[in-house]
C-alpha cells in the first residue's frame, strides 16, 4: 500500500491511535469491531468483483456479435 495515500502515518502515530481505540472501545470490544471492518470490506471486494465480472461478461456477447456478421 502507498504511504503517501495515508499521509505518511509513522510508527508513533499509529501506536497512539491503536491507544486511543483502545481507550475508546476497551480490549473486549476492538476485536469485534475489527472482525466486523473485515467482513465489510470483503464484502465490498466481493460486490466490485462480481459488478466487474457482469460488465466482462456482458461484453463478450457484443464482441461475438460483431464477428458473425
Amino acid at each position: 500500500m502507498n504511504l503517501l495515500l495515508i499521509g505518511g502515518i509513522g510508527a508513533q502515530e499509529l501506536i497512539l491511535i491503536a491507544l486511543v481505540l483502545l481507550l475508546l472501545f476497551g480490549g473486549k470490544k476492538l476485536p469485534e469491531l475489527m472482525r466486523g471492518a473485515g467482513r465489510g470490506i470483503r464484502e465490498f471486494k466481493d460486490a466490485v468483483n462480481t459488478a466487474s465480472k457482469d460488465i466482462d461478461d456482458e461484453k463478450k456477447p457484443a464482441a461475438k456479435e460483431e464477428k458473425t456478421e
